[in-house]
């Protein structure tokens, strides 16, 4: 009998009930007990709960009419055409972290929005304003504008969440309204779970839905370890594979926008990594093909005056192991501008220590971002001057120079003629193109035929327009 209780107790474990409150400072162990095995994760939820809202964004699309500015329509109709404009609303969650009313939740939830309500669990709504967002860590602090003091959840240590950790996470999947859900840690440091993201996630069985992006990811303690942001899915719904963004990320990110930064900023390698291959690996005497290949070095930059080398492979930074490449950039951003970096290097050589300064990148040429417009195959284009902060704001490598497309107005003759966000403007009719300055300058000619090439991934395009 006593066998099959235990059991029954490993086996209730995999589904989740919760260890006593007055164990959560013990050692982890699994329930002993009757009583134990009967336990609740309510009173955990009932402590957190409050601190989780609702974030609804609202944005004002334009819808083009197909038959604006075709004269025959107009002219059969005895009126212009108009382009007609409706709302659209998503729905997301978010985290409460300071009671002043800071609320971190997904980029992708509150992107292109006009307006933003925060509803707390209560029921009461509240404007709000974004204080700071980045794409491609996927987050965002908002404010809401109330003079009260709000329900906080507290923020843990990722770095000691371990595989096999009980967590909860909760949300307001499909709009149903708060949700909680249960699993373990699945796996850390996953990477190239969606494109543009920052490559660092823990994973979770505990059930994600659309609509729980933003929400929390929380242990045993009562402590957010992850804003969850993703699942693997094809059909939209659990699978019981979901991410989060971890804990110490969210940290630094909230604490840049509490000190008004507007941009975030993060550490300046000038370096690029690749991931190792077994062959490398072996040829380093590694026994597992884990951390990051230096490719490049930028001369003059931190890992160049470091004494970082190509070739060489960074297997820790102060101490943690690094896994991939995405997990470098993870560490050495987490670990705080204005510090230094003890990165562990493995060469031909055997092991070695180097020492990198964390400071933002230069900006050596000014940013100058114009949007070009005009009768041209370019109007449309958001162009501005290649440094290499802008180059790590965009995640290229930071050697690259010269004029770069930022972004390509929707419905725009640039649009339509192919441009893409990170192009490089090599020439221009057989011209370089030095600047955003003199590109601008060069659209108030009208040759009637354009020759332009253009760097897109590493390789060199030549196109001709009319």
């Amino acid at each position: 009998m006593l066998t099959l209780l235990k059991r029954v107790s490993i086996g209730l474990l995999a589904f989740g009930l919760l260890f006593p409150a007055s164990a959560f400072a013990q050692e982890k162990t699994v329930p002993q007990s009757r009583q134990e095995m009967q336990l609740s994760f309510s009173p955990l939820v009932k402590q957190t709960a409050g601190a989780v809202v609702n974030v609804y964004a609202e944005r004002v699309v334009q819808r083009l009419n197909p038959f604006a500015g075709d004269p025959f329509f107009e002219q059969f109709f005895g009126q212009r055409m108009p382009n007609r404009s409706e709302k659209q609303s998503s729905l997301g969650s978010g985290v409460i972290l300071s009671q002043e009313g800071l609320v971190v939740t997904n980029n992708h939830v509150i992107e292109g929005a006009d307006d933003i309500k925060i509803a707390l669990a209560d029921g009461r709504e509240f404007p709000c304003e974004v204080l700071l967002k980045d794409e491609s860590i996927d987050l965002a602090v908002l404010r809401i504008k109330a003079k009260e003091q709000f329900p906080v959840l507290p923020l843990g240590d990722s770095d000691r969440t371990e595989v096999g950790d009980l967590v909860l996470a909760i949300g307001n999947p499909f709009g149903v309204g708060q949700t909680v859900t249960s699993g373990i840690v699945s796996a850390l440091a996953r990477n190239q779970v969606k494109s543009g993201d920052f490559g660092f996630f823990i994973q979770t069985d505990a059930s994600i839905n659309p609509g729980n992006s933003g929400g929390a990811l929380m242990n045993m303690n009562g402590e957010l370890i992850g804003i969850n942001t993703a699942i693997f899915s094809r059909g939209g719904g659990s699978n019981g594979i979901g991410f989060a963004i971890p804990s110490n990320l969210v940290k630094v990110f909230l604490a840049a926008a509490a000190e008004g930064q507007k941009e975030f900023a993060r550490p300046y390698v000038g370096a690029t990594f690749d991931a190792v291959t077994s062959d490398v690996a072996e040829a380093l005497g590694l026994k597992t093909a884990r951390g990051a290949l230096v490719v490049r070095v930028v001369e003059g930059g931190p890992a160049d005056r470091a004494g970082l080398k190509a070739g060489e492979i960074v297997t820790a930074v102060n101490g943690i192991p690094v896994e991939h490449p995405d997990a470098f950039g993870y560490r050495i951003t987490t670990a705080g501008l204005g510090k230094k970096a003890n990165l562990t290097v493995q060469t031909s050589d055997g092991q070695r220590q180097v020492s990198i300064a964390l400071d933002t990148a230069p900006e050596t040429t000014p940013k100058d971002e114009r949007v070009l417009d005009g009768r041209n195959p370019f109007a449309g284009l958001h162009v501005a001057n290649l440094s290499p902060r802008l180059a790590t704001e965009m995640r290229m490598p930071a050697e690259k120079a010269g004029v770069i497309v930022t972004d390509v107005a929707r419905g725009s003759p640039s649009a339509r003629y192919g441009f893409q966000p990170k192009d490089i403007v090599i020439s221009l009719n057989g011209t370089t193109v030095t600047n955003t300055k003199a590109l601008e300058a060069m659209l108030d000619s009208d040759p009637g035929f354009w020759r332009v090439e253009i760097e897109r991934d590493g390789q060199r395009i030549r196109q001709f327009f009319r």
